[in-house]
């Protein structure tokens, strides 16, 4: 089964150096003609959302064959300067976009994602394909079965362009933790596009794909999408399926996507929203047909919630602006804003931070070199096999959140961090219910401030984490949050985070859509040469 063409840098270090640059990324297509639009379309493919470029498919306009030879054609283009992916499967997804036009053409089976070239997370396990969660300890790893939302992408026709770059086990909030190379911001290159899930945010914003798919577990999604001007869902916790997620921690991960608008979000999670028996944390509900939910909605008289303890010192004035004005868009379509109080916010960083190391330091516990991944070699003892192992294979990152997460657990400290993070994590929980009997949703901003440059925080994990500060809260709870472009601070995108009630994604892609629908923000691009 064809591996795909994958980056130098994960090429088996087993092999001669010159074998890791068997031709230049500058050949991946570059006997691909850019398509263009029949009729009196002459639009760049790449530029259209997923709905725009279904209704074309279908129509006969345009095939999935041009749309998806249009993205391997940008990834060629850009790819030297944003770094989004990880591994690149050209063959597969031609063969497959051929097989959505066969599907197509009969008009059998034919979903909204029929055709739509997407990118996946490399945390994200796909049958056949490398699966590294960014990590040097499983730069070889192949899993042989699928995660539950490949299949339903696969089932609805989508085609897989490849696997995004993300920071060791999406532990970190700017991509620059991946064992492999930092992505760019395509805003500005000498910048980050946010983290965990930059690859996917920075391959949506560069045009390298039309969708793609992240994970959320401390604002993974969400913040990506605002530096990078994108769309992005972390969906309830449970709505999505995780089986097949490579696990941070397993109490607040999320798989959702990132796309140009809301639309193409609502559209997606018509595909991957669905109970599944292969995940104990999914749960089952009544779920409302997204994206046709979204025709002729009126927001008047809606209630949006504003939590006057985000808007306090610490936020850039740029990013207030742009949020003050995003407040009067809505105001201007009949929204009715309400004060309201998360006080217990203040601990949601300090809880998280105790939390999420924890949990991660049991799920990476595996990761020995004993049963699978990379494996030091020594011949002298299995304690120093361990050692070695996991001092060769993980990142600097995620060595501190292990040993942080292993010392909060630890006998003596269990009551005095762990217990204690729990109970906080029910009093935000309880805060937001409370909040939630005044309002339909809750309107903060996404990041404190917008993309920081590269090299900037890393050796400063505290300043690092605070990046996350508007949306760790949001996990603990369990609660969805959607995060849309609501303007630009020094020519750098603005993301507001709209959160909502449990399972009620709805009113959060109804208020997120109302506000696109008069606004283009979502529409822009950055300028890649």
């Amino acid at each position: 089964m064809e591996s795909g063409f994958r980056f130098p840098f994960l090429i088996s270090h087993f092999l001669p150096p010159v074998s890791r640059f068997p031709f230049p990324l500058s050949l991946l297509t570059s006997r691909l003609p850019l398509p263009t639009m029949k009729g009196r379309y002459k639009l760049n493919p790449i530029n259209l959302t997923a709905h725009e470029a279904h209704e074309k498919m279908v129509s006969g306009e345009i095939s999935s064959t041009e749309l998806t030879k249009a993205c391997l054609q940008r990834i060629s283009m850009v790819e030297k300067k944003v770094s989004a992916y990880i591994t690149i499967f050209p063959d597969l997804a031609l063969k497959m976009a051929k097989d959505a036009d066969e599907r197509l053409k009969s008009g059998e089976n034919v979903k909204p994602l029929t055709g739509i070239p997407i990118a996946l997370k490399d945390l994200l396990c796909m049958k056949g394909k490398p699966t590294t969660c960014g990590s040097k300890i499983l730069e070889n790893f192949v899993p042989p079965y699928n995660a539950t939302v490949v299949d339903m992408l696969l089932d609805a026709g989508a085609i897989i362009l490849g696997k995004t770059n993300m920071d060791e086990f999406a532990m970190g909030s700017s991509t620059e933790n991946s064992a492999f190379f930092p992505t760019h911001n395509p805003w500005d290159p000498d910048r980050v596009p946010g983290g965990s899930s930059g690859g996917s945010a920075a391959a949506v914003a560069a045009g390298e794909a039309i969708i793609a798919l992240g994970s959320d577990t401390g604002g993974s999604i969400r913040q990506p999408a605002a530096f990078c001007g994108v769309t992005g869902m972390k969906p309830t916790y449970g709505a999505v399926s995780r089986y097949g997620l490579i696990a941070f921690a397993s109490s607040l991960d999320q798989i959702g996507p990132i796309a140009r608008d809301v639309k193409d979000i609502a559209l997606c999670l018509d595909a991957i929203v669905a109970h599944d028996p292969m995940d104990s944390t999914s749960i089952s509900f009544k779920k409302p047909p997204y994206l046709e939910s979204l025709v002729d909605v009126d927001i008047k008289g809606m209630k949006i919630g504003y939590p006057v303890d985000f808007f306090g010192e610490g936020l850039d004035p740029g990013i207030r602006k742009s949020l003050d004005e995003a407040r009067r868009v809505l105001e201007g379509l009949g929204a009715e804003f309400v004060d309201v109080e998360l006080k217990s916010g203040d601990y949601a960083l300090a809880a998280y931070y105790i939390i999420a190391p924890s949990e991660a330091s049991s799920n990476l516990a595996r990761y020995d070199g004993a049963r699978y991944g990379y494996r030091n070699p020594t011949n002298i003892d299995v304690m120093d096999m361990y050692k070695k192992t996991r001092g060769e294979g993980l990142g600097r990152e995620v060595i501190r959140r292990i040993m942080t997460g292993t010392y909060a657990l630890s006998s003596g400290y269990y009551d005095a961090y762990y217990l204690k993070a729990q109970k906080v994590r029910t009093l935000i929980r309880r805060d937001y219910d409370r909040s939630f009997e005044k309002c339909d949703l809750l309107f903060t901003p996404a990041t404190p401030a917008p993309a920081f440059r590269i090299g900037e925080k890393v050796d400063d994990p505290l300043e690092m984490y605070l990046s996350d500060i508007y949306t760790v809260s949001v996990n603990l709870a369990g609660l969805p949050g959607l995060v849309v472009p609501c303007g630009f601070t020094k020519g750098l995108p603005v993301g507001l985070q709209l959160i909502g009630k449990s399972f009620d994604e709805l009113t959060l892609l109804k208020v997120g859509n109302a506000f696109q629908e008069v606004t283009d923000y979502h529409k822009r691009s950055p300028v890649l040469d």
